[in-house]
Formats: C-alpha cells, structure tokens, sequence
C-alpha cells in the first residue's frame, strides 16, 4: 500500500517537472531559502543587502562569463568578477556617481586586460574576434553589474530598502503568476521560438498578480496611493517579462538551457534574477518620480 501512494506520488512529481521543466520541489526550497535572505538583509540592516547583492553579482558574472567562453567568446572572468562585484559597494556608498564611476572603470579594465592577453602569441586572434570578445564583456557590465547596481542604489535611499523590498515583491507576483496560469491554461504560445513554455494566458495571469501586489505594496508599505501601485505593477510585468525574455533569448543564442546548473531546481543565478535586472531600474526610476 505504502509502495503504491509513493509510487504514485513519484509519478505525479514527474508529471509536474516534465510540464513545468523544472524539479519542483527543489526550486521551491531554493527560492524560499534565497527569499528569507533577502527580507532579513532588507529589513534589519541595509548594509547586509549589499553583500547579498554583492554575492548574487559575482556569481551571476561569473556563471555569464563562463557561459560566453563554453559559446568561443575569450572573456576574461576574473576582471569580470572583479569588476562586477565592485559596482555594489560602490553604488551603495557613493550612490549614482559611484555606479556609473565603477561601471565604467570595470568596462576599462575588462578591456585593458583582453587586449593585453594579446602579447601572448597564443592567445592572438582576428580584430573581429577580440571586438566580439570585448562586446561580451562589456555586456556582463551592463547587463548584470551595472542593472544589479540599481538595486543597491534604490536600497540606498532613505526608506529605499522598502521600494526594493516592494519591487522585488511585485516581480515574484510577476513569475508566480505566469507560472500558475500558464500552467492550468496556457494554450497560445507567446513568443514560441524565444521561450515555447510561455503563453498569452500565463502574461494575463502575471498582469493581474502584479496588479494587485502593485496596488497592496503601494498602500501598505510605500504609503503611496493605489494609482501608484497601478504604475508600479503595469511598469514592472512589463520589464520582468522583458528581461525574462531576453535571458531565454541569450541562452538560446547560446545554445545551452541554463547559464549553469548552481542552483537545484533553477539552474544558475541568472535564472533567477533575470526579471529583476531591468525591473530595478524602472523601480529606482518611480522612486525618483513619486518619493
């Protein structure tokens, strides 16, 4: 009898992971885990974001670069870690002018150090081929250190912690959303030949739990009225989708289907961040307009 529920529990489970493409379980415990970090670093000391930020930085830097090189493209990752995580404390510290001051300096230093591997004989390539290499690495800045940067520059501000704390709030809502009800009624593929598992249902479904985790954050942890959170939500169903998107469509390019498989159930930490990259401009964008 025992052996029977649990094979039928296991049967289920596979059912579950095959449609969802995802070990369940395992993504819910990590998420959960990664989750309980974030709201202590935000609630108890700010200064605790920023080495959270500062690890989730350097990992997904690290895990991109290595993802670029698997692809041909001669990143070099230890600037590009380097570079990467020093946008947090800069950004944290010194605000707007340290992001963009350290954002740049990493660019110039990833540069420098590509092109002086070319003394080597052995690491001389084709111009095309170093500019390719050095666009990449420009693109980890960008993509990764300098977006992340926004985080830590809005958790920052005064009362900031709580605008992070709430855009991060409405792009979970964004995913859990779409993943709810693109798995009960998701029939019309969205955009089959970047992401075929998301549908027009699932953005429906995502458009009305950022509705309304836009509209209760905005009421009851911003202070803001609900139009506010109106925007709040409208704005970032639109740019975690974006940058939900746009990772499907780099690992695509890629031809790999995760960044790397760091994390059980989610496979890296760009995985898991992908949505929340563009979104933490816009949020730093409405803080600046509404607070």
């Amino acid at each position: 009898m025992a052996s029977d529920f649990e094979a039928q529990v296991r049967a289920t489970n596979d059912k579950i992971n095959a449609r969802t493409g995802r070990p369940l379980i395992r993504a819910i415990v990590v998420g959960l885990t990664l989750g309980l970090a974030l709201l202590a670093s935000l609630i108890f000391v700010k200064a605790l974001f920023m080495i959270f930020a500062g690890a989730l930085v350097a990992f997904t830097a690290w895990e991109l670069a290595s993802a670029l090189r698997f692809a041909g493209r001669r990143v070099p990752r230890i600037p590009a870690l380097i570079a990467a995580l020093a946008v947090i404390p800069a950004a944290f510290f010194w605000m707007a002018v340290g992001h963009w001051a350290a954002t740049l300096a990493g660019i110039a230093l990833i540069v420098v150090w590509r092109l002086a591997e070319l003394v080597r004989p052995a690491a001389r390539t084709s111009a095309r081929e170093v500019l390719l290499d050095l666009g990449a690495g420009v693109f980890i800045m960008i993509y990764i250190a300098f977006m992340a940067g926004f985080t830590v520059l809005l958790t920052a501000q005064e009362g900031g912690q709580w605008w992070t704390l709430a855009f991060l709030i409405v792009v979970v809502s964004v995913d859990v959303g779409a993943y709810a009800t693109g798995l009960t009624f998701g029939k019309h593929p969205m955009a089959p030949t970047i992401s075929p598992k998301k549908t027009w249902e699932g953005f429906a479904g995502s458009v009305v739990a950022a509705m309304t985790a836009g509209i209760l954050t905005a009421l009851f942890m911003l202070g803001q009225p609900w139009w506010v959170g109106i925007i709040l939500g409208a704005v970032l169903v639109l740019t975690a989708t974006a940058g939900d998107l746009a990772e499907s469509l780099i690992k695509r390019d890629l031809g790999i289907k995760d960044i790397s498989t760091w994390l059980p159930g989610h496979g890296g930490f760009l995985d898991r961040v992908d949505s929340s990259l563009l979104s933490a401009a816009a949020a730093y964008a409405l803080f600046l307009i509404f607070t």
